[in-house]
């Protein structure tokens, strides 16, 4: 039995590194959608709802491929292949709304008027249908915070430049998910400390992922900027007040962690993600005039340009990866 467990552990090990390999090494894989150079939109308002805070340029740029309607598929490689990906459909309508393109962002707005579907817990979310590995394996259909937030972001814009109640009504709707606990089939995470987490990964005990934090926490202030509802602007307090108090526990002394997972080795932020990190906080900043996000920023940007802490960084990341995830 032992042996067939570690059989069994070993073909799915193979499987996970064949698919990054021709991900990370093959052309148009679903990383030459995530992967640019993260950028705050320099025209972007902070305090009411107009461009996107990022510019998203190579998310509009994305090539392919495509469904007949214009949605974007992202290719996986290996058993997943190409899939939808709510975050990734957002993204790509947020990066053309930046570009003034509001009939290809609103064919995204559709799909995710479309798409949005109760889970097995009654919970209006956007599903992934398909597995993905973490640190516990995700299996279809899961949910994700960030798709939500993304989602959000994207709709108020589109309703905003259609006057189309379908959008604003969607957007309400995957709001709620924001205020259900992850026990019963919602993204928020309440834990003992009173901390108020909004999850990109559903698994337990909670990861913590700082950027679908970020990310997330946006849509939550754009749908407030929209509807001036109470209860967004009190969620979007406590996340804030949550990062303040926590930020110190994904800073590793040289460089940013990814997420909070508990393991051995501490899951470092790739270079893509720690300057994605950067970024966010200097937007939560500039949304919230909160000193101690535009102090963190300076401090890994400070790391970013030590070249011993980025070759470390790096070195430290593919170890992550070989003996985890």
């Amino acid at each position: 039995m032992l042996l067939n467990q570690f059989k069994m552990g070993l073909k799915s090990r193979i499987n996970y590194w064949q698919r990054i390999f021709s991900a990370y090494f093959g052309k148009n894989s679903h990383l030459s959608f995530w992967h640019g150079l993260p950028q705050i939109n320099p025209v972007a308002s902070f305090d009411k709802l107009g461009q996107y805070y990022m510019l998203f340029k190579y998310k509009a740029d994305y090539a392919r491929p495509f469904d007949s309607n214009g949605i974007p598929l992202l290719d996986y490689r290996g058993k997943i292949g190409k899939q939808y990906n709510p975050i990734a459909i957002a993204q790509y309508g947020l990066g053309h709304y930046n570009r003034g393109n509001l009939e290809i962002a609103k064919k995204q707005a559709d799909w995710l008027v479309d798409n949005l579907e109760q889970n097995k817990q009654g919970v209006l979310v956007w599903m992934h249908n398909f597995d993905w590995e973490y640190r516990d394996k995700l299996k279809a259909p899961w949910h994700s915070a960030l798709a939500q937030g993304n989602g959000i972001s994207l709709l108020v814009r589109v309703y905003l430049g259609t006057n189309n109640k379908k959008y604003l009504e969607t957007a309400k709707k995957a709001f709620e998910s924001l205020l259900v606990p992850v026990e019963t089939g919602g993204v928020l995470c309440v834990d003992k400390n009173n901390n108020f987490w909004l999850e990109e990964t559903i698994i337990e005990p909670p990861t913590h992922i700082l950027n679908g934090f970020f990310w997330t926490l946006f849509g939550v202030w754009d749908y407030w900027l929209l509807t001036k509802e109470v209860k967004a602007k009190e969620l979007f307090d406590k996340c804030v007040k949550t990062l303040k108090n926590n930020l110190k526990d994904f800073d590793a002394g040289f460089w940013s962690l990814y997420e909070q997972s508990g393991t051995k080795m501490r899951m470092l932020a790739s270079t893509f993600y720690h300057k994605l990190h950067i970024v966010q906080l200097k937007i939560l900043y500039k949304i919230t005039g909160e000193k101690i996000f535009q102090e963190y920023a300076e401090k890994w940007e400070q790391y970013q340009r030590n070249w011993f802490y980025k070759k470390f960084a790096l070195i430290y990341k593919i170890i992550f990866k070989i003996f985890y995830y």
